[in-house]
């Protein structure tokens, strides 16, 4: 089995941020980036304690599978992920961030997660039950658990500081956040990734549920304005609800190749709002069962080959 690396060791490089998986780096290309995949692994915006064996390295693969895929789309933030090809300094830890490293294009982040749902469940499910909405927008009477929707619907939220929570907003809050031009842009490319790697997806035998997109804005070779662009993981497990084709049924939760299996061992560990620090009378942290970590990994190794392989 692959060993674990929840956190990063490059001493003599400056850590920028340290988000909830990826630790990123300052390099000696002011343009550039270094994202580092670490294995650990978050549930309801908390880290866990222990990682996942080999996560970080399955993330960057299907990233990387999914930037080059969808690049006619609209342009993203990968430059490469073979380290003889970044900045010097940065061999030296060749034997720590093989697999799990891409040098990026440095992008002003827009603040805004660009979730599309493509399939009623997790918190629209619950909302819709509640009012019949969507992220505050009218959705048909008499639809059930899972059901795919009527068309892919862009379904923004808040994009949160580690450790704390990312809330649904409706778009036209969104659009007041980040503007109406550059809302309609991000939303139409969201809506148009979406419909790609589901189609792609599906004839893998697998089912795109949802998925989250980040975009950030980079100066424009060929004009003065900015140039909007992918950024951040794609279309990874962590970022996406998957579930098998085989099997699918509406009107009831779905088995599922992503997180869904660890956030349900979660609650059902006693995990809830006020908790987020551990379990009563230890609040230090939240430790994954074995047989959770081992089943997660299997289902994140699955999806990824199963997406991946030709």
């Amino acid at each position: 089995m692959a060993s674990t690396l929840t956190a990063s060791n490059l001493p003599t490089l400056t850590l920028i941020s340290k988000g909830k998986v990826r630790d990123i780096y300052a390099t000696s290309d002011p343009n550039a980036l270094l994202f580092v995949a670490t294995d650990r692994i978050s549930a309801y915006d908390v880290v866990l304690k222990n990682g996942i064996p080999g996560k970080g390295a399955l993330l960057t693969e299907i990233s990387r599978f999914w930037f080059h895929k969808l690049a006619h789309i609209i342009p993203n933030h990968f430059i490469t992920a073979d380290i003889d090809a970044m900045p010097v300094e940065i061999h030296e830890y060749k034997d720590q961030l093989t697999g799990r490293t891409m040098l990026v294009r440095k992008a002003q982040v827009v603040p805004l997660e660009a979730i599309v749902r493509g399939y009623l469940t997790g918190s629209a499910w619950v909302e819709y039950q509640k009012t019949g909405t969507v992220h505050g927008i009218a959705m048909p009477a008499g639809l059930c658990e899972s059901e795919r929707l009527p068309a892919p619907l862009f379904t923004p939220s808040t994009k949160a500081e580690i450790g704390a929570h990312d809330e649904n907003i409706s778009p036209e809050q969104a659009a007041a956040l980040i503007g109406d031009a550059l809302y309609v842009q991000i939303s139409m490319a969201a809506i148009a990734l979406y419909e790609a790697a589901s189609a792609h997806a599906h004839a893998r035998g697998i089912i795109l549920a949802d998925t989250k997109f980040e975009f950030g804005l980079v100066s424009s070779p060929s004009s003065a304005a900015q140039e909007l662009i992918l950024i951040d993981e794609l279309l990874t497990p962590d970022s996406s609800r998957y579930w098998p084709l085989a099997g699918y049924e509406s009107g009831r939760a779905q088995p599922s190749f992503d997180k869904q299996y660890l956030r349900d061992w979660l609650v059902g560990a006693g995990f809830r709002k006020g908790l987020e620090a551990g379990p009563e009378n230890t609040s230090d942290g939240w430790l994954i069962a074995d047989h959770v970590v081992e089943g997660t990994r299997k289902r994140y190794e699955e999806v990824v080959a199963m997406l991946t392989t030709t």
